[in-house]
């Protein structure tokens, strides 16, 4: 049995580490791709360091650029290496660029694949996320669903119900390992006027939010609303695509928001355990603030994470700062204690043993 572990993004490197790390216990024969669709494997070395994973064997360093050329680049790379080093299972996770084309690669060289954090849904085909992961879903062997929504998501699309493995979510056995990294590296204190559970933490990075004007306005507005009724010092690492839109737009950055330099993955994760809340755009810092009893106002209309709202650990506000500033007054009053809906920590292990086992998972 060989694994071929297909990544791209940083994202992907924090969901896979965990599977990373169950291989490399239990010494299976896999190795790690990296297309570097967002940064190239030198950038992203530190990153691999930080988080004590073991370099990828192959580095495509594909780069930004159009939906199509880089899916193309990427998909000619993928099957250049499955040919030369043929895996029997790939693996890939969630709904970028680099999932679509590692799994279409696999699938017409006749290679297994398993999609982890599979059946995500956000019924919004406006974005480009949505489309790969659907793609993903109905042409994987495995499909590896975070919780019983998804299954159920996948099942009413006409998947097979033997080819879905609920497994809980890598998010959470990545969230308990990292942590503990973190907390041996990292000392939050050290940053001035951060007092645990006294500050705001703040990102916006997604196209349809921070490349729209009036989008991007209501989203600053919003913040200095908060600010305004809250007095908590509102923390936001800014993406760079965020920083020269607003540049562009003219906008301020309002009075205590505190816009810093992007963080490093475990610095970010221990300012986030101690945040008193959340206000993202990002379906991954959801599923975070959800695990680590924070709660969470999602700056979107929309989530393929329905369970975070359901256990009433986050509420979506959109872009209008009335309604960012009603998200913070709800939520700021909760205290943490709601059921974590994406499973016990052992997704990685359930994963690799249903791959192990060649599809017949072992409860």
């Amino acid at each position: 049995m060989k694994i071929a572990i297909i990544l791209g993004t940083r994202p992907e490197i924090i969901k896979m580490s965990p599977i990373i790390r169950e291989c490399e216990r239990r010494g299976l024969d896999y190795y790690i791709l990296h297309t570097g669709q967002h940064y190239s494997f030198e950038m992203d070395r530190v990153f691999f360091d930080e988080l004590n994973l073991p370099s990828a064997r192959y580095n495509l360093d594909v780069g930004s650029g159009t939906h199509g050329r880089q899916t193309a680049t990427m998909l000619s790379g993928i099957e250049d290496i499955l040919m030369r080093d043929v895996p029997d299972v790939v693996l890939v996770q969630g709904d970028t660029n680099t999932v679509l084309a590692g799994t279409l690669a696999a699938s017409k060289l006749h290679i297994k694949v398993g999609h982890v954090e599979a059946g995500l849904r956000s019924f919004d085909r406006v974005m480009p996320e949505e489309t790969n992961r659907v793609i993903a879903d109905h042409i994987s062997d495995y499909l590896f669903a975070p919780t019983e929504t998804s299954r159920q998501y996948l099942l009413e699309e006409g998947i097979q119900d033997e080819r879905i493995f609920v497994t809980g979510n890598t998010i959470v056995d990545a969230v308990y390992q990292n942590l503990e990294i973190a907390k041996a590296k990292v000392d939050i204190t050290e940053r001035p006027g951060l007092v645990e559970g006294e500050y705001l933490l703040a990102t916006a990075h997604r196209v349809e939010n921070v490349d729209d004007r009036g989008r991007l306005a209501g989203i600053l507005d919003g913040f200095r609303c908060v600010y305004e009724e809250f007095g908590m010092l509102i923390v936001f690492p800014a993406h760079p695509r965020t920083v020269k839109m607003i540049s562009i737009f003219g906008f301020d950055v309002p009075s205590g928001v505190l816009m810093i330099e992007p963080l490093g993955y475990l610095e970010f994760l221990q300012i986030e355990s101690s945040a008193r809340l959340v206000l993202t755009d990002s379906g991954g810092l959801q599923e975070e603030a959800c695990i680590l009893g924070v709660g969470c106002v999602t700056l979107r209309d929309n989530t393929e994470r329905p369970e975070t709202v359901k256990v009433h650990a986050n509420i979506l506000v959109g872009c209008d700062s009335v309604r960012i500033v009603d998200g913070v007054r709800k939520m700021i009053k909760k205290d943490g204690d709601w059921e974590n809906p994406y499973g016990d920590g052992k997704a990685s292990e359930r994963i690799v043993d249903t791959v192990v086992n060649q599809g017949q998972y072992i409860p």
